[in-house]
């Protein structure tokens, strides 16, 4: 099987609403059980706001240490579920299955494969 990373993109801003925002986490806490269930399910993690973010860089032999987030945008990486698929359609489905419950963009990436040491 192969792991996939399913990354859900927010908006810039607030959170919505209470009640959108509750039946939102609903159907997400759905989706990863069937996940789960299914066993596809590896690990989710939400994330902090950009502002939070510390970036790290490298430029001219010495690294940089940089406060916010490295790219300035109207969306950011705000969680993310990392899946075990046999394929990509595979993965594409749950990925489709994550986009409706969180109503946000989801991007289905694959990992490189691993090699043994």
């Amino acid at each position: 099987m192969k792991r996939y990373l399913l990354s859900i993109f927010h908006p810039d801003g607030p959170p919505p609403p209470a009640p959108v925002l509750d039946k939102i986490m609903r159907d997400v806490a759905q989706v990863r059980s069937d996940m789960q269930t299914a066993g596809v399910w590896v690990f989710a993690g939400g994330l902090c706001p950009p502002s939070t973010a510390t970036v790290l860089r490298q430029r001219d032999g010495q690294l940089l240490t940089f406060d916010g987030p490295f790219a300035e945008g109207k969306e950011h990486l705000g969680g993310f579920t990392i899946i075990e698929a046999p394929d990509l359609d595979a993965a594409l489905a749950w990925g489709r299955r994550l986009a409706l419950a969180v109503t946000l963009p989801v991007e289905v990436r694959p990992f490189q494969d691993e090699r043994p040491s």
